[in-house]
């Protein structure tokens, strides 16, 4: 089932069609306003669904509300949608993309103003990158769901948030056959020794970045 027909098929079944609209339009950080222009139709009508001062919508209009959001959060960068769509548990993911051609892994770490804190060597390529937030992963991810992380393709950088000491994500990826091409801590409070260490014996450059997940999504999402 694809995300399309998730939101639909939620909305036609829920017993409260109008709040459960209104809540994936508000996951996907959409305005009734700009929803109304997206489909062309009044303010007030959504306004209405959304309300219950309208009748529920039918399946055709239930359709038309979710392409339209759709091609919002499209044109918003589609953050939300890849996260949907990868099928790693919602909660822990915060943005995952392939890229359709090889970048070089310095210009990644420039771009986010990386600093290496290991001898792992940064000469290397990557064709996509996951952030997760990583006290979330490790508690919520099973085995199996670790080779979510990975997309199509293992050569990627993973960016792990609310690190603490950094031990767990090594750890993690110390025992899981994928391996990324690069580790990035995002805002850690320390980086301990041991983790550090792990990433030199899998050959995995350990980065450390103090920017906001947000501006490291946008920073890499479309890298020229």
């Amino acid at each position: 089932m694809n995300v399309e027909e998730k939101i639909a098929g939620e909305i036609v079944l829920s017993e409260t069609p109008n709040e459960t609209l209104k809540k994936w339009r508000e996951e996907f950080s959409i305005s009734k306003s700009e929803l109304a222009r997206e489909m062309n139709v009044s303010l007030s009508m959504i306004s209405d669904y959304e309300t219950g001062r309208r009748q529920s919508p039918g399946v055709n209009t239930i359709r038309k509300f979710v392409s339209a959001m759709v091609r919002i959060e499209t044109k918003h960068g589609g953050t939300i949608l890849r996260r949907y769509r990868s099928g790693v548990p919602y909660e822990a993911l915060i943005d995952i993309r392939d890229y359709d051609r090889d970048i070089n892994l310095k210009t990644i770490v420039n771009k986010i103003k990386g600093v290496s804190v290991s001898e792992a060597p940064m000469d290397r390529y990557v064709r996509g990158y996951t952030i997760v937030n990583g006290v979330k992963a490790i508690l919520s991810f099973s085995y199996s769901e670790y080779s979510l992380l990975y997309g199509w393709s293992s050569q990627r950088v993973i960016f792990f948030t609310d690190v603490k000491m950094g031990r767990s994500p090594m750890i993690a990826i110390r025992v899981h056959p994928l391996k990324p091409a690069a580790v990035v801590y995002v805002k850690a409070d320390r980086v301990d020794e041991l983790a550090i260490k792990l990433s030199e014996v899998e050959n995995i450059p350990l980065i450390t970045t103090e920017m906001d997940t947000d501006e490291i999504s946008r920073l890499i999402s479309n890298i020229k």
